[in-house]
């Protein structure tokens, strides 16, 4: 993996940081002089996504025209590799690309070479970038970790501190694969070369021209992905482990939905969100190493991904179909009042009855018990950006989408349901109990809360009481502390172990040095109902 000149150009570092020869753990030396080249460069390394029984997206980018490459065999040594002439990689995609390979087997180790190569006469060819992923099998325990909220409220990569070094304690416990929750770019909040952290401490960042300003370009919002690929934790992370990726908002800005208003925000020059968000879908489309949907809707995120008898992951979309954000006080449902939407809502029920997988993983992009609100200047919000309502009453606004989803699940006999979720920044384990709920049309089940991986610390977020959310454990800033930077360590990343004999799942609860701060196993209720039709 190299990187060119013109890449480096762009780059600025405090000068206190600023060095002739850059050195990457896992990449070797090299000199800014030598970076140009007549062959392509593969400057954000390769991406592994949406591992299923069979198949596995490899995603890469060239800096220029050029065409992907991919070999993969099932020994480190590449012998009987097989090689697929992969996509075009153009100006119209910003020079990425993405493979699936399909027909692989399970259980097996899969090594992976991905190289770009020119389309000039003369077949340049860049040097391949390696990787390495594991396809789960019948006879394996499944092990994933989750987080998301990457590189928000100023902190970015900074290399003094390790940069971006919760990835690495993720890599160290050897996950099958990884869960993007959302939020894995902040499109709408700048990243300066220094900021005063707690206590007066200077936290340092890689700043690019991209991330210096909210993003309203779509080369702005391109610049947010390439600007966390700078970071070698991360790179190193992604070549080793599968990731599921979904998004929530500020991938396109703060908040936002239908009723997001830009006219009184002066950073930005572009007012019309639903162009924002055109430009921010096609750069999340182009960098997130996720499986193209059909054309049926061709930038779909919500999907089903199977991993065998033991564990099923549904991947919701809470952002593209919701309605405004409003007081979420409405009594009855209306497009005012969607959040998954009815297409959406439809899909996940028939997909959750369909399943035979003893553990049902929901991965969401926002909680549902916390209050989140969309209007700080008010109290009570007079809009709010979640689920929650703050009125510890009976289901009403967006939360009746969720009281049918959940009285579905309950009727229908459809057992180990676990919510995995981000968003709030801070490490959670919710126990939803309907003995002490407004609406208590549900069974009871856990939603266990994960992040920042890299991004300012915040909460506890108050409870609201309609689905009756037990706060069993929280680990947040000290009280009347906000947007702690990493130095406080308060980072957080989840992970999940399913063992194969038992059937039991353990969710630990992990701090940006790998350290668990909660641990909780769950049983997997037997008698699972089948399906009469």
């Amino acid at each position: 993996m190299n990187f060119s000149k013109r890449h480096f150009s762009h780059l600025v570092r405090p000068a206190s940081m600023a060095a002739a020869i850059v050195t990457l753990p896992v990449l070797g030396s090299f000199s800014l002089e030598a970076m140009a080249s007549d062959v392509p460069q593969m400057e954000q390394g390769i991406q592994i996504g949406d591992l299923a029984p069979g198949r596995a997206i490899v995603w890469s980018r060239s800096d220029r025209p050029a065409r992907m490459m991919v070999e993969y065999a099932y020994n480190p040594e590449f012998v009987n590799a097989i090689t697929v002439r992969g996509p075009y990689a153009m100006e119209d995609s910003d020079f990425t690309a993405r493979q699936d390979l399909v027909g692989l087997p399970v259980g097996e180790d899969v090594y992976v070479k991905v190289w770009f190569e020119d389309l000039t006469n003369a077949h340049g060819k860049s040097e391949p970038a390696n990787g390495h992923f594991h396809t789960i099998g019948k006879h394996d325990d499944i092990r994933f970790v989750w987080g998301g909220d990457v590189g928000g409220q100023g902190w970015g990569i900074n290399e003094s501190f390790g940069g971006m070094k919760i990835y690495e304690a993720m890599r160290q416990v050897q996950p099958q694969f990884f869960i993007e929750s959302g939020d894995s770019v902040y499109s709408d909040g700048p990243i300066q070369a220094s900021v005063i952290a707690e206590d007066g401490m200077l936290w340092t960042n890689l700043v690019t021209p991209e991330v210096s300003k909210v993003a309203e370009t779509l080369n702005e919002f391109r610049g947010r992905y390439k600007y966390n690929l700078l970071d070698v934790n991360l790179r190193r992370f992604n070549a080793e482990v599968p990731q599921i990726w979904q998004w929530d908002d500020h991938e396109v800005a703060n908040n936002w939905s239908d009723s997001k208003d830009l006219t009184g925000d002066s950073r930005y020059t572009v007012k019309d969100v639903p162009l924002l968000v055109a430009r921010a879908s096609k750069a999340f489309h182009e960098y997130a190493p996720l499986r193209p949907h059909n054309a049926e809707e061709s930038e779909r995120i919500y999907r089903k991904i199977s991993y065998g008898k033991l564990l099923d992951v549904f991947v919701l979309d809470m952002r593209s179909y919701r309605g405004p954000n409003t007081d979420n006080l409405q009594t009855e449902q209306s497009a005012e009042t969607a959040f998954l939407g009815q297409q959406q809502l439809q899909w996940l029920k028939d997909e959750l009855d369909h399943s035979d997988a003893v553990w049902k993983v929901i991965s969401a992009d926002m909680p549902i018990g916390l209050n989140i609100s969309d209007d700080y200047a008010h109290n009570p919000p007079q809009r709010w950006e979640a689920v929650a309502n703050g009125n510890d009453g009976p289901a009403a606004g967006r939360e009746l989408e969720i009281a049918d989803l959940l009285k579905y699940i309950k009727h229908e006999r459809i057992n180990n349901i676990v919510w995995l979720t981000a968003d709030v920044h801070y490490a959670a384990a919710h126990y939803y109990d309907p003995s002490k709920a407004a609406t208590q049309e549900f069974a009871p089940f856990w939603e266990f809360v994960s992040g920042p991986l890299n991004a300012g610390s915040f909460g506890p977020n108050s409870t609201d009481g309609t689905f009756g959310p037990q706060v069993v454990f929280s680990k947040t800033p000290p009280a009347g502390q906000a947007n702690l930077s990493p130095y406080a360590g308060l980072q957080f990343f989840g992970e999940v172990n399913i063992d194969k004999s038992s059937n039991a799942m353990t969710v630990d609860l992990k701090d940006i040095n790998g350290a668990t701060v909660f641990s909780k196993t769950l049983s997997a209720e037997r008698g699972r109902r089948r399906r009469h039709d």
